[in-house]
């Protein structure tokens, strides 16, 4: 039987999609900063936001209103993932384990359950 190669993702895809929305725009930044990354990948996602700030579109909002906010969307989702393929692999995978241990809790720390209780210094009645 033929083995599939398992896929393998600089982003992890956990935590729900706020969190992976979160974490690309966090991850986008952090490349926009970094200077081993290409000045000419860098536009991209500034021309992605761009063409979300420019007022015409390539499906005007009035004339198709969901496929207008559609195709704003895939053009940003677009832009970012290009832009991250395109930055070299090994600066994404620091910055995203740099972005992933800030979420973790570390491997020394006890997290400790417990209940708490209000105590009030007015004796009780």
């Amino acid at each position: 039987m033929n083995e599939k190669k398992p896929d393998t993702l600089l982003v992890s895809q956990q935590g729900g999609v706020v969190r992976n929305v979160v974490n690309q725009l966090k991850l986008i930044f952090r490349l926009m900063g970094d200077k081993r990354v290409n000045f000419f990948a860098k536009l991209i996602p500034i021309g992605a936001f761009a063409y979300l700030l420019f007022p015409a579109d390539l499906a005007p909002n009035i004339v198709l209103p969901f496929v207008g906010m559609l195709d704003d969307a895939a053009i940003l989702w677009l832009g970012s993932y290009v832009f991250t393929e395109l930055c070299p692999p090994a600066v994404v995978a620091e910055h995203m384990k740099e972005l992933t241990n800030n979420m973790k809790v570390a491997a020394g720390d006890e997290i400790v359950d417990a209940e708490a209780t209000d105590i009030s210094d007015k004796p009780s009645e």
